[in-house]
């Protein structure tokens, strides 16, 4: 799917989590039982990117130098599209709003004032 530059990754993520939804539903999964399904897909992801890591620096003595740096970017992308429809099946519509004011306090709490997202220059 080749997607226009001007394409919110938001209206993607949300087309993405409402087919996951339906796909689930279908199979008789209730809304909680599929976040925690969400959420499981999710530590996955993160453990192919743990797996990839060890691939680059070749510490598994069976696999020897199994994957690249490429191979890691893209297993944490995908950690990265996963967190986000993990958001927008369980907000509703409200994952975008929810992710920048989470974003707005990590901000806050670990850059200086003036780096700060959201915040304007010189202020």
């Amino acid at each position: 799917m080749e997607m226009d530059a001007d394409t919110d990754p938001w209206e993607t993520v949300g087309r993405l989590a409402a087919r996951f939804s339906a796909w689930d539903t279908e199979r008789g999964m209730g809304p909680e039982e599929q976040w925690a399904l969400q959420v499981l897909k999710l530590a996955e992801e993160a453990g192919e990117a743990a797996q990839a890591v060890i691939g680059v620096r070749g510490s598994n003595p069976r696999k020897g130098h199994s994957h690249s740096w490429d191979d890691v970017r893209d297993e944490v992308a995908d950690c990265v599209i996963t967190g986000m429809v993990a958001l927008a099946r369980m907000l509703d519509g409200e994952a975008r709003p929810y992710f920048d004011a989470v974003l707005a306090r990590k901000a806050a709490k670990f850059l200086p004032e003036s780096e700060s997202v959201g915040e304007p220059e010189g202020s």
